[in-house]
């Protein structure tokens, strides 16, 4: 999070300037996104995270999160916070009563904006390895 406010703080004395666009990031990995750097989860960002999952879920107050992780990287000049996680959310009609693993990004130049990419998708263990945030499997629910 530091490092996102020191390239907004940079960027913001630098408007000015003309300057060559910056050049395009290395990728790696078959899908085209670079690793993350692992960040740890403040109060502020889980809020950010978990209100965002909340939107997409049927019964968004009985929700209740499990391991969380987060990493920043810049993909096409643009700075994104991914975060991978999982989300219970078995007492909304139809819930599969387990955790539902999930993906999304956050935008620090759009007012950390947050977009969930996916939740409960056979994709997302693949898209959170390859972005660099392997994530546990779920603990089953006695």
């Amino acid at each position: 999070m530091r490092k996102t406010a020191y390239l907004l703080s940079a960027a913001t004395l630098c408007g000015c300037v003309a300057a060559a666009p910056p050049p395009v990031e290395p990728i790696s990995g078959p899908s085209g996104n670079p690793k993350v750097d692992p960040i740890p989860i403040s109060l502020a960002l889980e809020e950010i995270i978990t209100g965002g999952v909340r939107q997409h879920l049927k019964n968004p107050l009985a929700a209740r999160f499990g391991t969380m992780l987060a990493g920043e990287r810049s993909l096409n000049g643009r700075d994104e916070i991914v975060v991978c996680g999982y989300v219970d959310d078995k007492s909304s009609p139809g819930g599969s009563g387990a955790n539902e693993p999930f993906i999304g990004n956050i935008y620090p130049d759009a007012g950390n904006s947050f977009e969930l990419l996916a939740i409960n998708d056979i994709s997302v263990g693949d898209a959170c390895r390859m972005a660099g945030l392997a994530m546990p499997d779920p603990k089953p629910r006695p």
